[in-house]
């Protein structure tokens, strides 16, 4: 498995790990949000692969003034193959994202993840994340 910087030639397979993980297309919005962390300087995304196969990939950005933080990590994205989820590529591509943080400065990495999705919150908590001091506070526009 190789762990590199997403690229344009990325994109396909990222998207399609993502439908089969939600069992939907993903949206134009989704899509877009992922082309802007394609060589972007605070937004950043990398990949793992093998053989030329996307095997997961992960959405990050380096947030400036957040949350009294001079400089905050955030891992937004993270999606493994179905088929491939529970062989380690999903911790690589964390620590790829801490690798990532620590060169541009970054202390602080946090996440977001809801609170009935108890695969991904162990995940996390298995890799060293626990509960921040923040609250995530929500409101319907609409």
């Amino acid at each position: 498995m190789k762990l590199r910087q997403m690229t344009n030639e990325d994109l396909a397979g990222v998207v399609e790990i993502q439908r089969q993980i939600l069992r939907r297309e993903p949206g134009e919005a989704w899509r877009r949000m992922l082309a802007n962390h394609v060589g972007g300087a605070e937004r950043s995304a990398f990949v793992a692969e093998d053989d030329g196969l996307v095997l997961g990939f992960i959405l990050v950005e380096v947030k400036a003034g957040g949350f009294g933080a001079e400089l905050t990590g955030w891992i937004e994205v993270i999606g493994v193959r179905p088929d491939h989820m529970g062989g380690g590529v999903g911790s690589a591509l964390v620590g790829q994202a801490l690798e990532h943080f620590a060169a541009a400065g970054v202390a602080d990495v946090c996440t977001a993840v809801r609170w009935d999705s108890g695969d991904l919150l162990a995940f996390f908590k298995n890799l060293g994340f626990d509960r921040s001091p923040f609250i995530n506070l929500q409101k319907n526009s609409g």
